[in-house]
């Protein structure tokens, strides 16, 4: 996915993090793809799946959805995703299923994105602070 030839966010797709997220997703997915399938592994791999494409899926709700307190929300739940996708990853180096120069690299990546989203989550939440409260918040 490409960044957005300007700084201005206009939909989730522009946000850096929902890039990432998304790459990862459709790494981890192509990479998974191609592995034979043992009934534990395939366990492991639909969670792994649903745990990463939780990510970029709740950073977009989290965009679309109305107030800031939500977004940081939504947020806070891509934040918990990353997590649980890294945990699945330690699992898959600890089982051998995959080598450990593909998966380390996804375990930075999960890292990685929950530094940018905590970064998102603070400057959301320092705008509610200073912003009156309305409606939508």
């Amino acid at each position: 996915m490409e960044s957005s030839e300007t700084n201005a966010i206009r939909h989730f797709t522009d946000l850096r993090v929902w890039q990432k997220s998304h790459d990862l997703f459709v790494s981890i997915y192509r990479a998974l793809d191609k592995l034979p399938r043992t009934k534990t592994a395939s366990i492991i791999f639909e969670e792994l799946l649903r745990s990463s494409g939780n990510i970029s899926s709740n950073i977009a709700e989290g965009f679309n959805s109305r107030g800031r307190r939500k977004y940081v929300r939504y947020l806070d739940t891509a934040h918990s995703s990353a997590g649980e996708t890294e945990n699945w990853l330690l699992k898959i180096i600890d089982l051998h299923c995959i080598e450990n120069d593909i998966v380390k690299p996804w375990i930075q990546t999960c890292v990685d994105i929950g530094k940018m989203l905590n970064s998102l989550m603070r400057k959301l939440e320092e705008r509610t602070k200073t912003k009156p409260k309305t409606v939508d918040d």
